[in-house]
């Protein structure tokens, strides 16, 4: 009966951070989430610029870059560059707003 209970106390615990019932962890995952999920959307967006890119510049591969394409990979990166930057100055935006309403409700 003591493992029984020790085994329902493990499996109550492993629930909790979904239920919201540890308090300050509950908080951690949730931004470990929203922080690993920022990442995927990061790297998704990165290939999906890549595949646009080479799609959008790339005529015919060779064994070199012509003017055209290498000035044409370098706009799209520098384009890429600049909405990567707007998009994280928003999500910054967004996480301090965040923060100043939540201690808000915490005064």
């Amino acid at each position: 009966a003591r493992a029984r209970g020790g085994a329902a106390r493990e499996g109550r615990g492993m629930e909790a951070p979904s239920g919201g019932g540890l308090g300050g962890a509950d908080p951690q995952l949730q931004r470990f989430i929203e922080v690993e999920t920022q990442k995927q959307r990061f790297q998704q967006l990165v290939h999906q610029m890549t595949e646009l890119c080479w799609e959008k510049c790339m005529d015919k591969p060779g064994p070199k870059l012509d003017s055209r394409a290498e000035t044409c990979f370098v706009n799209c990166v520098e384009r890429f560059i600049d909405t990567s930057q707007f998009i994280l100055n928003r999500l910054e935006q967004t996480q301090r707003s965040k923060s100043a309403f939540s201690e808000s409700l915490s005064d």
